[in-house]
């Protein structure tokens, strides 16, 4: 350099670093969990009020009324993202929304909403499972796993 002295290497990092701490925002990590935490647990207990209402008010037995449930949840996560409620949702909730099975469900109405102008076949058949892909297979095949594995040592 001409006329002055170069920043050495650990000058450099340290700048660097307080750059980084200036325009990193603050997270707010406890709150973040909380609202995680509340959410998600708020879509189970309605997921449990569901249940009770299909076993005690309709009389349906523990198995199907749990399958009645799982249906009316994933019915329900589809709807809401379908009507942009559950992006909403989630932009508040961050993790709580995605873990519950209204999360999977959001996850293939909203990529088969993304790619719908691409056509049925091409678009929404072809992308629907994109992010939900992987989930469904690594759990079927696991699941087979476990099954065969049962078989295996419970024969």
């Amino acid at each position: 350099m001409m006329g002055g002295k170069s920043p050495t290497q650990t000058e450099i990092e340290r700048k660097y670093k307080l750059l980084v701490e200036r325009l990193t925002p603050n997270s707010e990590v406890a709150r973040n969990m909380l609202k995680a935490f509340a959410v998600g647990g708020l879509i189970c207990v309605i997921g449990q009020i569901i249940h009770a209402l299909a076993e005690y008010r309709i009389g349906l037995d523990e198995q199907w009324s749990a399958s009645f449930t799982s249906i009316a949840m994933i019915f329900l996560g589809a709807f809401l993202t379908g009507i942009g409620k559950y992006d909403s949702i989630g932009k508040h909730a961050g993790a709580g929304s995605i873990v519950p099975i209204t999360g999977f469900a959001n996850s293939i109405v909203s990529a088969a909403m993304e790619f719908k102008r691409e056509g049925f076949v091409m678009g929404v058949g072809a992308r629907m499972f994109v992010v939900a892909g992987p989930v469904l297979v690594y759990g079927v095949g696991s699941s087979v796993l476990a099954g065969l594995a049962w078989l295996l040592f419970n024969s």
